[in-house]
């Protein structure tokens, strides 16, 4: 075998045998158990743990459930070369009235979306999460709930806040809102798992107003 082919070969075989650990480490890092992913995929649990421990090699059978499951592109769970083009694939997901379509495309770490929320009848239902939260409005009016306050952001104005913090947000009105948000893995699960609360008619008592930038992970702030 020449020698070009012979390297060709070894490289390959390191790929493979890098996929498992690098498998595990994602689901490690989005806080998801073998059981979930096993839900998510339709593929065993036993099947997952071998892949990841690399006793099953890796096929685009498993393979592309688990990039689908996890929201990256193929070549991301592989480790393929960079192919040096920087567009990122837009795949929206749609979750509950919720349109996230990523605009970042690495696995961990802070994550950046247009979240595009539609209204729904219902009462908001704050929650809380690991991690920290900035959001964009670049369309419609948003209502956000933090804490014991009730805001109304327009486009153009700004808000961060620390997720441990009770949150809801949602169209102010009957109209969809489309925003920019970052957050990191736990919000992007929380959110993707969460069902849209309420859409009041318009926005609660005092919550026209812009307040100051707070402390502690909490703030909103006028247009950018």
């Amino acid at each position: 075998m020449p020698l070009q082919q012979d390297g060709a070969m070894d490289e390959l075989g390191d790929v493979l045998a890098a996929v498992g650990p690098r498998l595990r480490e994602l689901r490690r890092r989005r806080g998801i158990t073998l059981a979930h992913l096993s839900e998510t995929t339709g593929i065993s649990e036993s099947t997952l743990s071998r892949l990841e421990g690399g006793g099953r090699k890796p096929n685009l059978e498993l393979l592309l459930p688990l990039a689908h499951a996890y929201g990256v592109p193929l070549d991301e769970l592989v480790g393929a070369p960079q192919t040096g083009d920087p567009r990122v694939n837009l795949r929206p997901v749609v979750r509950g009235g919720m349109t996230f379509v990523p605009l970042t495309r690495r696995a961990g770490g802070l994550h950046a979306h247009k979240l595009v929320i539609a209204p729904s009848a219902g009462e908001p239902e704050p929650r809380t999460h690991e991690g920290y939260e900035w959001l964009y409005v670049l369309n419609g009016r948003l209502r956000l709930i933090l804490g014991d306050r009730d805001l109304l952001l327009t486009p153009g104005e700004v808000a961060e806040f620390d997720t441990h913090l009770p949150h809801w947000l949602g169209p102010a009105d009957d109209h969809p809102v489309e925003l920019l948000v970052i957050f990191g893995p736990q919000g992007e699960r929380a959110h993707l798992r969460a069902r849209p609360a309420g859409s009041p008619s318009s926005a609660a008592p005092g919550a026209t107003g812009r307040p100051p930038s707070g402390r502690g992970g909490k703030g909103v702030t006028g247009p950018a």
